[in-house]
């Protein structure tokens, strides 16, 4: 590092292979928007479940033109929905394959922030809570808890097994957010990607990283209703 160069110290986020690559793409705009780094992880079994949700096949030898495509992509499916903007090129945005063992966010010495893996696989999950560390992403994962950084486990997956279950505890106790993809509808959602902002919003929230993704409660009984122009056919609106 020159000097009077600030490190760089980037957010590690971690994309597994479950359904639910939306919520990704909404993660990762976020960060950028809020002039954040991010080193990217993208599974194996990830890049399937890209290929299948959007049509984006990603590849490491193109993966700037694949990322930008991808995050530009509406959760309806709508391309060119965003203005992506990567940054500047190991500034922004860097890339790490899933294989490489010997990337930066595989040593603890390795600056970070923290690390968010959106969406999380129960496959994933077990794999970090076991220790495994059988690809890149696990094992980022482990380097975040051994070196008392923040991860957060975006988990989608329903139901879940008790075994599943216990490996979440364990993740809970070791010190990471465990943080189901669940949407909320007191934002006031009218469409999909409502949903996909609230849950990526919350990760956010988990990171301590501020954006403007979702309405925040803030005890007003109807609230949402009255900011979408939706009308309750009962008149009757409230909170469990």
């Amino acid at each position: 590092m020159k000097p009077g160069q600030t490190q760089r110290r980037p957010w590690i986020v971690g994309v597994s292979g479950a359904s639910g690559t939306p919520y990704a793409a909404a993660v990762l705009r976020g960060l950028l928007a809020a002039g954040e780094s991010v080193d990217l992880v993208v599974s194996r079994a990830s890049r399937l479940t890209l290929l299948d949700e959007t049509g984006i096949a990603f590849r490491d030898a193109h993966w700037r033109d694949d990322l930008r495509q991808w995050l530009a992509r509406g959760a309806d499916g709508k391309p060119d929905t965003f203005d992506v903007d990567l940054g500047d090129d190991g500034a922004g945005v860097r890339y790490w394959s899933a294989g490489d063992l010997a990337a930066g966010p595989s040593s603890g010495s390795y600056p970070a922030k923290g690390m968010l893996i959106v969406p999380a696989s129960t496959a994933c999950v077990a794999g970090v809570a076991l220790g495994l560390s059988k690809d890149l992403l696990q094992r980022a994962a482990s380097v975040t808890l051994k070196e008392g950084r923040k991860l957060v486990v975006s988990v989608r997956e329903t139901p879940l097994s008790g075994q599943t279950l216990k490996q979440l505890v364990a993740l809970d106790e070791a010190g990471a957010v465990v943080l189901p993809a669940s949407p909320a509808f007191y934002a006031g959602a009218t469409h999909i990607q409502d949903l996909v902002d609230f849950v990526a919003g919350r990760v956010l929230d988990a990171a301590g990283v501020g954006h403007g993704l979702y309405r925040r409660w803030e005890g007003d009984i109807g609230g949402a209703s009255r900011a979408t122009g939706v009308t309750d056919a009962t008149g009757v609106t409230g909170m469990a």
